[in-house]
């Protein structure tokens, strides 16, 4: 049975039954929209995470909305879907929903889940900015990863305690002294793997994963933007020093954390190997894997993420950076076809 016709039965189900379990009829309503607009799909899936990146995308001027139901808001639905709008339209021909999920790991992965649980999805693109980690990239540089990890999944212990075994890195914060001499009440953090469920794992029985794969067939197909005229200026007066460009296959860090330090930016880039930090895309790819779906990140570097002199420079190449990130977005969606929705 696939995902259409799953998503279908509930809908009819929680429509016919909506009286006798006791929802509003308004909720019913709402559950009646949504099955007409699983009908019309299937659909690729847009997160994005907050204003400054939704209103590049928009201002691309590629999505369309859909004539009759342009948008599934959950404000005036009776709470459906709590707190957000799915907006249903069209990208470069292609069927999509869109929705902003907000800041954070919890609002990714319930955001994507939401996604996933009530519309007829055939795949995920995630896409937003984030801070370089990688002194061989530049501000406006555009990264798709191969593969995330979460290294905000600490075991944060005393100063002479031993990381648990499982535990894949450590930061000990007396080789941050100054001086150098001498013990840090701090103490150390180890860094602890995800316990990943999925529908091809057996039930109750996470597999420990630090590091969370694209989809191959997705990626492989990204390749082809290397080479992809990006934007250099934020306006007349004020641009980048180094043309921006695509690049495929890095690696990229999640964490519920802002990264505007220099040393910590210099350890996590030597310990994961990673080029860029964001605070959602490990969660999408993970809700999205777990379920079986393909995904894609694709992230625009606004910022030094701390090794810049002065302050951080999200709020003045940020918009830049999104507005790249939209012109990619975009031409990926045109590459894709129908067989690239497999789920690889």
């Amino acid at each position: 049975m696939d995902a259409r016709t799953v998503v279908g039965f509930v809908s009819i189900f929680l429509v016919l039954f909506s009286g006798v379990l006791g929802f509003p009829a308004e909720r019913g309503k709402s559950l009646a929209i949504i099955r007409e607009i699983n009908r019309r799909g299937p659909y690729l899936g847009l997160i994005t995470v907050y204003p400054p990146e939704e209103n590049a995308f928009f201002a691309s001027g590629a999505f369309k909305n859909n004539s009759k139901y342009p948008y599934f808001d959950s404000a005036r639905r009776v709470n459906l879907i709590i707190g957000r709008r799915f907006r249903v339209g069209t990208v470069e021909g292609k069927k999509v929903i869109y929705v902003r999920c907000g800041v954070g790991l919890v609002n990714a992965a319930a955001a994507t889940q939401q996604m996933v649980d009530h519309f007829y999805i055939k795949g995920l693109i995630h896409f937003g900015i984030s801070g370089n980690t990688n002194s061989s990239l530049s501000i406006g540089d555009v990264t798709i990863p191969k593969q995330f990890a979460n290294t905000g999944l600490w075991d944060w212990l005393k100063p002479n305690a031993t990381i648990p075994s499982n535990d894949v890195a450590q930061l000990d914060f007396k080789n941050y002294n100054v001086p150098k001499e001498g013990n840090n009440s701090l103490g150390r953090v180890g860094y602890s793997p995800e316990q990943f469920y999925s529908e091809a794992g057996e039930p109750n029985t996470p597999r420990e994963m630090l590091w969370f794969q694209v989809s191959n067939n997705w990626l492989h197909l990204a390749t082809s933007l290397e080479g992809l005229e990006l934007e250099q200026c934020v306006n007349a007066t004020l641009c980048l020093d180094n043309k921006p460009k695509v690049v495929v296959g890095l690696r990229g860090s999640t964490a519920n954390t802002f990264l505007d330090n220099a040393a910590y930016r210099d350890f996590i880039f030597q310990t994961f190997g990673v080029s860029s930090a964001d605070m959602e895309s490990t969660a999408v790819v993970m809700t999205s894997l777990s379920n079986g779906f393909p995904v894609i990140v694709i992230r625009g570097l606004s910022d030094l993420a701390g090794a810049q002199e002065g302050q951080n420079s999200i709020n003045l190449f940020g918009p830049l950076a999104a507005t790249n990130v939209a012109n990619v977005v975009v031409q990926f969606v045109k590459l894709l076809s129908e067989e690239s929705y497999s789920r690889s």
